[in-house]
């Protein structure tokens, strides 16, 4: 830029420049030609200019804030109006004048980020808030306390991190985190609460386990087998409803009465292995009788089988018992042929029995008489020729004579 379309210097150094409102004096350079004092005034325009520039650039980049960029407007704005330079110092100034809805649309970018990051930031700030109420208002009996403390612990680091990163403004931040906050205290109280119950009703457990167990080890010597074995299943039923205490007491609880348990149902055992030794010897001598009864089969003679059921079960007796484990299936064997033994005196009384056979005898004759009656008529209905006469009584004799059958058969099941 030479100056000479916005600006002319006298013989003397004086130089001039041109704006719209004419000709001003911007300074003298004196001892130098007038191209070289012009340049010197020039070079100033240029310094101006460059910072419009610079300024421009930053403001399309968006790397200057809109408050620095009015900041820099106000000071240059004077320094153009006035400025002892030569260029085109109207245009400068409209250009920096110009920027004004470039700062204002930056100053709504601005401000529209900075709304977008607030948004985000609550937004995170919420999702922390919510899954904290969401852990303090489970049910206590559902909630995994240890997973669900370490959690909350990590929701607290996360908000301090958050914190740090970003803030709000003093409202919001403190509303969020009243919320955040009572979470936690509602969390830790229900824990409280809960393994404070926890520890009382693992005590009261505890208290009626020792009471069992005293109760069991008080029986442990006793030799009723059979009372003292339903007394430790009693015993065994109230402690699966007794609750149950600390894991390290419980385990201690449950050996000493399952020891106690173990002493009775041992010594039980032991008694019962020396009576199955003994009972070993009766056992042949019943097995030896079983067969014997056995031999009673198939009953002809009632008496006579009677009579040998009578003497095998006086032996029977006599024998004693047997081991626990044989003593269903020997006795089942007796047992088999004395029901058969019943089963064939029941059967003979049944055909022997006098008012059933009379009414068998009676079934018989009323049958044979109403058959007479019926052939009768059957007789004369063929003699007139009444065909449908005919078909009716031949098949109520056909019924009545199967009836015959079936009613001499049970007749005949009778003996004199």
């Amino acid at each position: 830029m030479t100056g000479q379309e916005w600006g002319r210097a006298d013989e003397d150094g004086t130089v001039w420049v041109k704006t719209a409102d004419g000709e001003r004096k911007v300074g003298q350079y004196p001892g130098v030609s007038q191209d070289e004092a012009l340049a010197y005034f020039v070079r100033k325009y240029e310094d101006l200019a460059a910072q419009v520039s610079l300024l421009e650039q930053r403001v399309k980049a968006g790397q200057v804030s809109p408050a620095d960029s009015e900041t820099t407007i106000k000071r240059l704005e004077p320094s153009i109006r006035d400025a002892n330079a030569v260029g085109d110092l109207d245009g400068l100034l409209t250009r920096l004048t110009g920027l004004a809805p470039a700062v204002e649309h930056l100053r709504e970018e601005n401000q529209k980020a900075k709304q977008e990051a607030r948004a985000a930031i609550i937004a995170e700030r919420t999702v922390l808030v919510e899954e904290a109420e969401s852990l303090a208002g489970a049910d206590p009996q559902r909630i995994p306390w240890k997973t669900s403390g370490d959690r909350l612990r990590e929701l607290f680091d996360e908000w301090r991190r958050l914190q740090k990163e970003s803030r709000l403004d003093k409202h919001t931040e403190d509303e969020l985190w009243k919320r955040f906050s009572h979470a936690r205290t509602t969390f830790d109280r229900k824990r409280r609460h809960y393994f404070g119950a926890l520890d009382e009703e693992r005590h009261q457990a505890k208290a009626a386990k020792e009471e069992l167990i005293a109760e069991a080890e008080a029986l442990s010597t006793s030799t009723d087998w059979g009372a003292t074995a339903a007394s430790y299943r009693d015993l065994m039923t109230r402690w699966k409803s007794s609750g149950r205490a600390a894991k390290k007491d419980d385990d201690a609880l449950w050996a000493r009465f399952r020891a106690a348990q173990d002493a009775f149902f041992d010594a039980r055992q032991s008694a019962n292995s020396a009576l199955d030794a003994e009972f070993a010897e009766n056992l042949v001598v019943k097995e030896q009788l079983a067969d014997e009864a056995e031999g009673i089969l198939p009953v002809r003679d009632i008496a006579a089988a009677k009579a040998a059921l009578r003497d095998i079960q006086v032996r029977w007796d006599e024998a004693g018992k047997v081991p626990r484990n044989d003593m269903q299936r020997i006795e089942g064997r007796l047992r088999r042929v004395e029901q058969a033994v019943r089963d064939a005196e029941q059967d003979r009384w049944k055909r022997s029995n006098p008012e059933a056979r009379a009414r068998a005898n009676d079934m018989v004759s009323q049958l044979e008489r109403t058959i007479a009656d019926a052939e009768a008529d059957l007789a004369k209905a063929q003699a007139s020729g009444n065909a449908r006469k005919i078909k009716e009584l031949e098949q109520s004799l056909a019924s009545r004579r199967a009836w015959l059958e079936q009613a001499q058969q049970a007749q005949n099941e009778f003996t004199e």
